[in-house]
């Protein structure tokens, strides 16, 4: 079950790192909020080719819990992304990356507060090295520019991002029992019903780029990778392992998307990236080998 849940949260993180690099990509090629709303119905529309009978069988437990997962839809889905692509708009694809290292230290907070979860001495050393890899992310490689407010804006839109998928994957543990295909469905319609104002308010504003031929490619690799099979590994990741043992896999994303960062963009590398990488790496080993001595 363990070797199942590891192969399917890698995957996981290696297309999410490529959503970061994607995301950047997209800056002038295609913009944010219409790239969120076109991605969430692309994803819809495939899944529903695949699942739509499954659909129809589940339909009574998806009216019961429709509250529910429009939540999940609209936080994990909309919120995310709208923030993420923004933040790219501003910030480099390592950095927004790397931040993401800070979600299992979300997790692991929102389950002590909503669901008293305890967590052990490991643990907390793993969550302090994570933050401090964040800190030293958003505020590159200054710790006190943080006391002064004065981190970029990218990097700002990116920690309210950090807080939305958090709270989206410590509630995946209230979702009903629904097939994934079912599932996925309707929290692909969500995101891309709830996404749609975005879309519109973007092109009020006369700040639309309609994809062009890079634009359809990068839509393309984000319908099928990071929103369709990521989501579903995800989702059933958490599944075989709990939140708090999935989320801290969530720390590869900044490894898998520097990697990519670097071989596609071409980014620049800097020593506090380093100690970041470092850092969150270091915080998931502490907090697996601690899960795995209270399975023995």
């Amino acid at each position: 079950m363990y070797r199942n849940a590891y192969v399917l949260l890698l995957l996981t993180t290696l297309f999410w790192g490529g959503n970061a690099v994607a995301g950047k990509l997209a800056v002038g090629h295609v913009s944010p909020m219409l790239l969120t709303c076109a991605r969430w119905t692309g994803a819809c529309l495939l899944l529903w080719l695949i699942g739509r009978r499954r659909l129809a069988d589940d339909m009574a437990t998806v009216r019961a819990a429709f509250p529910m997962l429009a939540g999940l839809g609209f936080i994990g889905f909309t919120i995310f992304n709208v923030a993420l692509y923004a933040a790219l708009v501003h910030t480099t694809a390592i950095n927004v990356s790397i931040e993401q290292g800070g979600i299992p230290m979300l997790i692991f907070l929102l389950n002590f507060l909503w669901f008293r979860i305890t967590v052990t001495t490991l643990q907390i050393a793993g969550l302090i090295m994570s933050i401090v890899g964040v800190a030293l992310t958003a505020s590159h490689g200054n710790l006190a520019r943080l006391l002064e407010l004065d981190v970029n804006l990218g990097d700002a839109i990116m920690l309210a991002a950090l807080v939305a998928y958090s709270i989206y994957t410590v509630m995946l543990r209230r979702k009903p029992a629904l097939h994934w295909q079912s599932l996925m469905i309707v929290l692909t319609a969500v995101g891309a019903l709830t996404s749609l104002p975005f879309a519109l308010g973007e092109m009020l504003l006369g700040a639309v780029i309609w994809p062009d031929a890079r634009g359809w490619v990068i839509l393309a690799y984000v319908v099928v990778f990071p929103s369709v099979l990521a989501q579903i590994f995800y989702i059933r990741g958490v599944e075989l392992i709990g939140a708090n043992r999935a989320g801290l896999f969530i720390n590869l994303v900044p490894i898998f998307g520097t990697l990519l960062s670097l071989a596609i963009l071409g980014e620049a590398f800097h020593a506090y990236h380093a100690a970041a990488l470092a850092l969150v790496l270091g915080g998931i080993a502490l907090s697996e080998l601690s899960s795995r001595r209270r399975t023995i």
